[in-house]
């Protein structure tokens, strides 16, 4: 018999003990993105208080035992007392979920704050936290432990201005890792570009670093920013409009680069997932561009598509909405319906405009337009072509991939392996039961600086695509991945290295929803073997090695592999493809924005930006063993 299941089992978790005792449901994970969304919640109340329009400063510090202070000059949170608590809102906004002014319409018309719950989850997850509000000329001051108040709302002090000062201290029993001042560093700037004007100081008191984020320009800005690595084909241009209560804002600026950098927000969150503000601005951008090109007669009866409109396009598109509707708790997708009308009719009214007022730049803009679409119909009969041959047909596969028996996708998996010699042993070392091994033949093309026709002509890239059996482009499926585990198999060296960043750069760019879903990984060869007698030990870096040497002592050979294809069946299966002894890396997006700039500066064509880079990172990787 089970345990008995009645009332009695039904736990009711007192104040924020359930916060404590679930605190991914809050915060996503206790890892590094969790304990830095700690700050993020205190920020963003700083912020909302900047889009009422009452705070025009906010100070981040970093101490050096992982304490956080955020101070802002906003109007300060309430002190008095709450009538149906009996307590200060301070206290209620700081110990109760779903409490604070983010509900009442005439506290803020526009939050990005919906649910209540950010200071007092920063509260319940925090060792102590200490909250100073400067208000009605006096300091008040609150302090609690672990979620719940350990003093009264107390008056210590006089004071000529308004804010609030919030200090904590994670509990490190929770969460893993440190405070990271280059990781709070790129949603600082985020939110100052969004918040024209807005000045956002970030200081770490460990390492001495210190940024201040100020941009009058806005969006304009933002865009000039993000365009840094690339070759701008007209000066950027930015719009903004308050119509029925929603006010939305967009900058553009077409490059000469061929992938678009699109961002959107509401409310100052990134809607990663796109949403109504998205396709309204989209569909405007196109219209706005073909009546431009049609009264121009460059179109001869043909059209100019979404598609087409997106190459080369980097946007920022931003709204605030009184009453945002979000697809799920993440909001990262908006559902307004009348946000598409809204935002269509101001970006087409005034890109429109701006196209007749600026011919020369608008004729560049018709050319880049002209030239994409001619890119995509020559991608379009390739593909038919492709088609006619079945090569985007799941039932032909490549003659040069030994796949696996498994053909469940969850339990199968593919190694991209660099080279028909690394092939060929890992072939022969495989489980064949559920590995399937694909060898590449030299480096594949860089898709960040070729349009889409010429990478359907890269036979490698080709290859690729059918064994994966997604499709691509508009055909692309991730239903019909054909293995759930895609590892990147390439030697430690530098070419090694430029075949993963080629690979990592066609995934990002095209397949980018399997990142986004955990499918893709790095494998981690060995890069010595140290031997002693019948003993060995494989070591994966220099530590690894001297840990080895350590252990053997004196006498004992190093043999250091320069590629995979020095390695034997057995040993690669030992050391790479055994799932029990393994080591993967599985590739993430953390920050699209900073992936894009990325790839951009490393793989686009400005010379001098992936100069600096490489200038400014040099010293970190002068001692790897590559």
């Amino acid at each position: 018999m089970g345990e008995e299941y009645d009332a009695e089992t039904i736990r009711v978790l007192e104040g924020l003990e359930g916060v404590r005792r679930r605190p991914a449901m809050y915060i996503g994970d206790t890892a590094k993105r969790g304990l830095h969304h700690l700050v993020f919640e205190v920020v963003d109340n700083s912020i909302d208080e900047a889009l009422a329009g009452y705070c025009k400063n906010i100070e981040i510090i970093l101490k050096k035992d992982n304490t956080v202070i955020v101070r802002d000059d906003g109007r300060g949170i309430p002190v008095d007392v709450h009538s149906k608590t009996g307590k200060s809102a301070l206290e209620v906004v700081t110990t109760v979920l779903h409490a604070g002014g983010k509900f009442d319409k005439d506290a803020y018309k526009v939050s990005g704050g919906l649910h209540g719950v950010g200071l007092s989850v920063v509260n319940a997850l925090s060792e102590w936290m200490e909250v100073d509000v400067h208000r009605g000329g006096k300091i008040h001051r609150q302090k609690y432990a672990l979620g719940k108040a350990t003093s009264p709302v107390e008056v210590i002090g006089d004071t000529d201005y308004t804010g609030t000062i919030v200090r904590f201290k994670p509990d490190m029993g929770i969460f893993t890792g440190e405070m990271d001042f280059n990781y709070l560093k790129d949603r600082m700037r985020e939110l100052a570009f969004l918040n024209a004007g807005l000045r956002l100081v970030l200081r770490d008191e460990s390492s001495g670093q210190e940024e201040t984020f100020q941009f009058e320009g806005g969006l304009k800005s933002f865009v000039e920013y993000m365009n840094k690595s690339r070759k701008p084909i007209q000066e950027p241009f930015s719009y903004g409009k308050n119509v029925n209560d929603v006010d939305a804002e967009y900058a553009v600026q077409y490059t000469e680069n061929f992938t678009p950098v699109v961002h959107s927000f509401v409310n100052n969150i990134n809607t990663i997932e796109g949403g109504t503000h998205l396709v309204g601005f989209r569909m405007a951008l196109t219209r706005a561009i073909n009546e431009y090109m049609k009264g121009n007669k460059a179109l001869k009866g043909r059209k100019i598509s979404g598609e087409d409109v997106q190459e080369g396009l980097t946007a920022i598109i931003s709204v605030k909405v009184l009453e945002p509707q979000f697809e799920g708790q993440t909001k990262t997708k908006l559902g307004n319906t009348e946000v598409k009308g809204i935002t269509s009719s101001i970006v087409y009214e005034s890109f429109a405009q701006f196209l007749n007022e600026n011919p020369a730049e608008a004729r560049r803009i018709g050319e880049k337009m002209l030239g994409a679409m001619h890119a995509r119909e020559a991608a379009q009969k390739a593909k038919e072509l492709i088609r006619r041959k079945g090569v985007f047909e799941s039932s032909v596969l490549p003659g040069k991939l030994a796949d696996c028996i498994e053909r469940d996708p969850q339990k199968a998996e593919i190694f991209i392996v660099e080279g028909d010699s690394a092939g060929g042993s890992a072939k022969q070392g495989r489980d064949r039961q559920t590995q399937a091994i694909l060898p590449l033949k030299g480096k594949i093309l860089n898709v960040e600086k070729a349009q889409i026709h010429k990478i359907l002509k890269n036979e490698e890239i080709k290859t690729l695509i059918l064994s994966l059996g997604t499709g691509f482009g508009e055909d692309f499926n991730p239903e019909k991945l054909r293995y759930h585990k895609i590892v990147i198999m390439t030697d430690a060296d530098v070419d090694g290295s430029h075949i993963r960043t080629l690979l990592l750069t066609l995934f990002y760019r095209y397949f980018k929803t399997i990142i986004e879903r955990g499918y893709l990984y790095i494998a981690q060869p060995p890069l010595y073997k140290v031997k002693k007698g019948k003993a060995s030990e494989y070591a994966y870096d220099k530590e690894g090695l001297a840990l080895a040497l350590e252990k053997f002592g004196e006498n004992a050979s190093i043999q250091r592999y320069k590629g995979l294809g020095e390695m034997n069946p057995k040993q690669l299966w030992d050391t790479t493809l055994d799932p029990e002894t393994r080591t993967l890396k599985r590739v993430t997006i953390q920050d699209a924005m900073l992936a894009d700039e990325l790839f951009t500066t490393l793989m686009g064509d400005a010379v001098e930006p992936r100069r600096a880079f490489i200038e400014k990172h040099a010293k970190e990787v002068e001692n790897l063993d590559v």
